[in-house]
């Protein structure tokens, strides 16, 4: 599908925020400047994208442990997403959520969370709305998520609810750190999932343009009342499973290799100035604003006000 000029400019500034996003965590964290964990989503940018590019406010997603990218992409605000990992009042969270448990409800974004797998469940509960309503709900799991057995009942039960729910396996090639060969008994998480019942497809995670259609195809099949669907995306992971991770179980090379050949966001940048949709210079100007983004993201962090021990008992229940 042919995107306009702007719908071209738009994802790249998507995958570029997320990056540098990302980047300029990695750093932060190396000075000691934010504390707990976190998990870095830089490279699989054209997967988040790629799929949210389609979904407007009423529409939800799931995340995971590494839902930065996921956040960004569905339209989370980028300074308050820094105040939040931060550990600032002033976050989404109110700093209460950090890295792993960002949500904004209000754009779709129903949260991030630490426990692999448990967002299927809550992709289901969602899509008995989106039936509803006219909308769909997007899971996204990594390929560790795919042998959860919290995953496998929840890809079942969307198929006997024919649900408008879309199981996105973000295919890394290691979860945490052991390869899917080796732990993925099945030919692929692809025929898994069409074991279920469900539509099944794989598209390349690096090239957001595979993402795009094969997105675009499969949100038309799910609310068109098919049930639901299911993607594996073939992506690279540019840092560890999380920061501090030293990778040694990655071969030698294999990291320098990945980022020269699999970069989803010099991919794009080479689609699209080879077809000349849009030139460099353009796209040089949205890494210059997405720059300055992330720097003054960075310094409102920086100096935001903390939560205070009177906090502490707020949102501990939410009154309706």
């Amino acid at each position: 599908m042919q995107l306009s000029r702007e719908a071209l400019i738009r994802a790249y500034r998507q995958m570029k925020t997320i990056r540098l996003f990302e980047e300029r965590l990695h750093d932060e964290i190396a000075l000691g400047e934010i504390a707990g964990f976190t998990h870095l989503y830089a490279g699989q940018e054209a997967c988040a994208v790629g799929v949210c590019e389609h979904l407007g406010p009423t529409d939800y997603i799931i995340s995971t442990h590494r839902g930065h990218g996921h956040c960004i992409a569905k339209g989370c605000d980028v300074m308050a997403m820094m105040k939040e990992i931060y550990g600032s009042r002033d976050g989404l969270c109110k700093g209460k959520g950090g890295s792993m448990h960002i949500a904004d409800i209000g754009v779709g974004m129903l949260g991030a969370n630490g426990i692999v797998g448990a967002g299927a469940p809550i992709a289901v509960g969602a899509g008995i709305t989106a039936k509803s309503n006219g909308t769909v709900s997007i899971a996204f799991s990594g390929d560790g998520a795919c042998n959860q057995g919290t995953t496998f009942e929840a890809m079942n039960m969307a198929v006997v609810l024919k649900l408008p729910v879309i199981f996105v396996f973000e295919n890394n090639h290691y979860s945490e750190h052991t390869g899917e060969a080796y732990a993925v008994g099945a030919e692929s998480m692809t025929v898994r999932s069409a074991a279920f019942g469900m539509k099944a497809i794989k598209a390349n995670g690096i090239d957001f343009f595979s993402v795009y259609d094969a997105m675009r195809e499969l949100i038309d099949y799910c609310k068109a009342g098919n049930g639901p669907a299911s993607i594996e995306l073939d992506c690279e992971r540019f840092y560890g499973h999380f920061e501090g991770d030293p990778q040694r179980y990655r071969g030698p090379g294999e990291l320098d290799r990945i980022r020269e050949e699999r970069d989803c966001l010099k991919t794009f940048r080479t689609r699209v100035t080879e077809a000349k949709l849009l030139d460099g210079a353009e796209l040089d100007a949205v890494d210059a604003e997405v720059t300055d983004l992330i720097n003054r993201a960075v310094a409102e962090a920086q100096t935001a006000a903390r939560p205070t021990a009177a906090d502490v008992l707020e949102d501990v229940y939410i009154s309706y």
